[in-house]
């Protein structure tokens, strides 16, 4: 599948189409509106030529500007709120607070801890060994939860769609560029108007708002799509200003605009590992291909790029390079596309009867979950990880989407079978893919019908 914008040359990879559509507010898959770096037409789904889906539909909408709105050191930060006596002391977060709990790592840490070496993603004993006398704390999910719901809350009192990314990061749309009441141009023009002052003190006023009525900083990175807006945030949290910006603006503390006006001169002698989505795999490939900056990378023929990296991935380092991205804001309601519940086991297990003891559990839990949701599953899966970190999925589609645990369970059996047998297991998880919500309404009435 692949996403093309109106540009008859212009395309995005469906990898990061897939992540953009499964991270946004709606949870479902809503195909981006992409622009090439100067094309602002509207983007389509096609398989094999067949069109799947056509953006020119009224949502998503485009916006003059995209805000990135990330909440500073989050998790600590809310930790902080409850305890005051934290702050200024190295916090780290993650696991059960136990840093000397095997096979858990960190989630946050305090800017006092980043300074000694510590970064989330750090087993914790590492992170115990670098700084002993730090204050350990557990995850507390309800805790997180409640406190980006009123984050989010905030962000809505502005009149602005929101998108919402996480827990500690989310997007807002100003200048709706597809009004309806609008004739067409006239819209883009109404919202040309919102200049870099107005939109600037959007910025700061936003950030005043989360800071006055939730406790918690942030930084807001600013520009025409979300890939450059949220590099843009990159520059706030390092506060780049004045002749560095490589604007004639005076920005806020923690706010950064990033737009076509300095993108070269600030991204163009950046290693390509700097644009947002680009991996280091990606980005050992294009040394290997003596593409070691930005600018290299936009001088980069197109066909060059899709000979190395195929169609997908080529045109969307093509049209990333040069500053392009999705301009789209969706508002839906948030719906999980699947849930799922994995576990790290204190020793490995090799015991097939125990390995199917904890597929079941971990089942048993997703179905629960599932059920309370007056959801109905339609695949299933199950991942393992063995003790050399070799990660595997496994997947299969069920006969009929259901919650009946007679008809999962052996499902979850069977994938079990298609591993490796005898690979020590250090992880197991299992995961079920979801029916949406509104196709389960429809499925729900047509039976309702026939049976009346």
């Amino acid at each position: 599948m692949t996403a093309t914008c109106a540009h008859p040359r212009s395309w995005v990879s469906s990898g990061v189409y897939r992540r953009f559509a499964e991270r946004g507010a709606g949870g479902r898959a809503t195909p981006p509106r992409v622009a090439c770096g100067g094309c602002t037409g509207s983007a389509r789904l096609s398989d094999g030529g067949r069109i799947l889906a056509d953006v020119s539909a009224p949502s998503p909408h485009r916006y003059r500007w995209l805000l990135h709105i990330d909440l500073d050191q989050f998790q600590v930060a809310v930790e902080r709120l409850r305890s005051p006596d934290l702050v200024g002391e190295p916090v780290i977060v993650g696991g059960n607070g136990d840093p000397t709990e095997a096979r858990k790592v960190v989630t946050c840490a305090s800017y006092e801890a980043r300074a000694q070496g510590v970064r989330a993603g750090m087993p914790l004993r590492s992170a115990y060994r670098k700084l002993p006398d730090a204050v350990y704390l557990p995850l507390d999910m309800p805790a997180y939860d409640a406190a980006s719901a009123q984050v989010m809350d905030t962000l809505r009192g502005f009149g602005h769609p929101v998108e919402v990314w996480g827990w500690d990061e989310a997007y807002i749309g100003v200048g709706d560029l597809d009004e309806p009441d609008h004739a067409a141009g006239s819209a883009h023009e109404q919202h040309e108007q919102i200049g870099d002052a107005q939109i600037l003190q959007i910025a700061t006023d936003i950030r005043a708002a989360v800071a006055d009525r939730c406790g918690l900083a942030s930084r807001v990175g600013i520009s025409d799509n979300k890939q450059r807006a949220k590099m843009a945030t990159g520059f706030a949290k390092r506060d780049v200003t004045g002749v560095a910006s490589g604007l004639s603006l005076d920005l806020p503390p923690k706010v950064f605009l990033l737009d076509a006006r300095n993108w070269n001169p600030l991204m163009g002698g950046s290693p390509p590992i700097d644009l947002w989505s680009v991996g280091p795999r990606t980005a050992d490939k294009l040394t290997d291909m003596g593409i070691t900056t930005v600018d290299a990378l936009v001088a980069t023929p197109r066909e060059v790029l899709i000979e190395r990296f195929g169609p997908h991935q080529g045109n969307w380092l093509y049209v990333l390079c040069r500053g392009g991205g999705d301009s789209t804001i969706t508002v839906e309601q948030w719906e999980a596309k699947s849930h799922s519940k994995s576990r790290t086991f204190p020793a490995d297990l090799t015991d097939p009867d125990q390995i199917a003891t904890a597929a079941t559990e971990l089942t048993d839990e997703l179905l629960d979950q599932v059920r309370a949701e007056g959801r109905v599953a339609f695949r299933v899966a199950v991942t393992v990880r063995t003790s050399t970190f070799y990660t595997r999925t496994k997947s299969m589609k069920l006969p009929a989407p259901t919650t009946d645990r007679d008809a999962i369970v052996p499902n979850v059996a069977g994938l079990l079978t298609r591993f490796d047998e005898g690979r020590p297991i250090r992880l197991l998880g299992v995961r079920l893919d979801l029916v949406p919500g509104d196709e389960q309404n429809r499925a729900d009435e047509q039976n309702r019908e026939v049976t009346s």
